[in-house]
């Protein structure tokens, strides 16, 4: 094994791995299963949380955590990997969105809670996944201009308010999980505090392998010193059935109501700027060029997974912030590093004991490499703010505004359980629901429509000024289909940026015939 280490260690110096690039079998296994041991917490909270609220029994929601991590593990294998122009083809895992919890429980409450009350929200979800997939087709024209609704201030809010609500998930986790009795015992803060020291040390070594493999390496070495001490119980696993296989509509037909149906697709139009924003972030950390058609596939597989979710006896997928905090802090930027963390998922969700092991990492543990990571998620949109022109006083009003608000239902809950319709709290009971909607508003009133393509490159500086009589490039670029699938976005940028214009139209040309 230390062989391994040192080889991966010395092929990896420079552990940049490009975005298309396929690794050896060794790292791709390893980093995959980080990317899978750090969203653990977070693919699992969410039927945990909803099998609870609607009181299903503990073997019931064993099989909602199954079919969930399986569901997981196909839908980050389309997003990945990609089927024609389903799939962002970045590194972005998918996950359950944290956006739909409160609207699900509502659901399931009005429908008396159990099995029958999962019914009516597959309904709702299936209908919601359909709605999203067959928006991701809009025409190009059409979809750009809805596009123009999320210019970088928007989604560099919507990315710094996804970090900002997920630190305090993780923080949680850090004092033991909400409603644990041991909830906020110093024990806990001092395994999420030594597992965060033992991954800042790696990271501040600076070897390039260990500092990929430092969240792993402190979830690994953090669950073993709580076993040692008593705090990591295994015993799960013995009791834990070796296969459980996740079978279409395991619960029954699913119900379709139009009032659950209408709360779900409000909730996945919230988690439709949450991929976006994700999408850019993820593009602009691998250095690979983000356009319209490149959100649109990643939608397309939000929706298709949704749609599975539903069938699957699952929930509403998006692609997970958390795990772009990953992708930053590794530097490991191969998309095929998500492909073999799907195949893990699918294993786990297939084998309930190997989920059981998994699951048996401690609260504290987990919530020491969870705060690290959603600080960098936080991180992610501060820097795509720091595109923006923030000496404008309204683009400050927007970040700042939309902040607050994203911080109200923590802030102050009882506004929403005790003075608020159970049907409107359910839908505005959420930090980025409100967050996300206050940075839309405020950019329409402030701002008006963004221009065609003003994001489609974040992070690159702005092209030179075409001569007067030629015409700009992201016009004549508007006036192009939608390029295939096989050219990757990004090409004309790796091929060499500096082109000029009339060389890069010759070049698209090219590509589209190849394609």
């Amino acid at each position: 094994m230390a062989r391994v280490a040192a080889r991966l260690s010395e092929d990896g110096k420079q552990n940049t791995h490009p975005v298309d690039e396929v690794l050896p079998l060794p790292k791709l296994a390893l980093y995959g299963f980080q990317h899978v041991l750090a969203f653990y917490a977070g693919a699992v909270i969410v039927p945990i949380i909803v099998g609870n609220a609607l009181k299903l029994s503990p073997e019931q929601l064993v099989y909602l955590i199954n079919a969930d991590l399986f569901t997981c593990g196909i839908a980050s294998i389309i997003q990945a990997w990609g089927i024609g122009r389903i799939g962002a083809r970045l590194p972005l895992i998918q996950g359950v969105t944290f956006t739909a919890v409160s609207p699900m429980i509502a659901i399931g409450l009005g429908a008396g809670g159990g099995t029958a009350a999962l019914l009516v929200i597959y309904g709702a979800v299936i209908t919601a996944g359909i709605a999203t997939f067959a928006f991701a087709w809009l025409p190009a024209k059409a979809f750009r201009a809805v596009m123009r609704l999320f210019p970088p201030v928007v989604t560099g809010t919507v990315i710094t308010v996804l970090g900002i609500v997920l630190i305090p998930v993780g923080l949680n986790d850090a004092a033991g999980g909400l409603g644990s009795p041991d909830f906020g015992d110093p024990k806990n803060f001092a395994y999420a505090g030594g597992t965060m020291l033992f991954i800042l040390v790696l990271m501040k070594i600076g070897k390039p392998f260990l500092s990929s493999i430092s969240i792993l390496l402190g979830l690994v070495v953090g669950t073993t010193v709580a076993f040692l001490l008593g705090d990591a119980k295994f015993g799960d696993v013995s009791n834990s059935d070796w296969v459980g296989v996740s079978t279409p509509f395991h619960f029954g037909v699913p119900k379709f109501e139009w009032f659950p149906i209408v709360l779900m697709l409000i909730v996945m139009l919230i988690t439709m700027v949450e991929t976006t924003g994700d999408t850019y972030a993820v593009g602009d950390i691998v250095g690979k060029e983000v356009d319209s058609e490149t959100v649109a596939r990643a939608l397309r597989a939000d929706g298709a997974a949704t749609a599975l979710g539903g069938v699957l006896n699952s929930f509403p997928y998006v692609a997970f912030a958390e795990n772009v905090g990953l992708v930053r802090m590794t530097k490991v930027k191969s998309r095929f590093v998500v492909v073999a963390a799907g195949v893990f998922m699918i294993i786990l969700g297939l084998l309930p004991k190997a989920a059981a092991i998994v699951a048996a990492v401690p609260h504290g543990v987990l919530g020491g490499a969870a705060t690290v990571m959603f600080a960098m998620v936080a991180l992610a949109g501060i820097q795509t703010l720091a595109k923006v022109d923030l000496k404008e006083e309204k683009n400050a009003l927007i970040v700042g505004v939309s902040l607050a608000f994203a911080l109200l239902p923590a802030t102050v809950p009882v506004f929403f359980t005790k003075h608020m319709d159970a049907d409107l709290s359910s839908l505005l009971n959420s930090g980025v629901t409100l967050g996300a909607t206050s940075a839309i508003v405020l950019n329409l009133v402030f701002n008006g429509l963004a221009k065609d393509g003003a994001h489609d490159i974040p992070g690159t500086p702005a092209p030179a000024a075409p001569a007067p009589d030629a015409p700009a490039p992201d016009a004549a670029k508007a006036e192009l289909p939608a390029q295939p699938v096989a050219a990757p976005a990004g090409a004309e940028k790796a091929a060499g940026a500096e082109k000029a214009a009339g060389a890069e139209k010759a070049e698209d040309s090219e590509t589209s015939s190849a394609g």
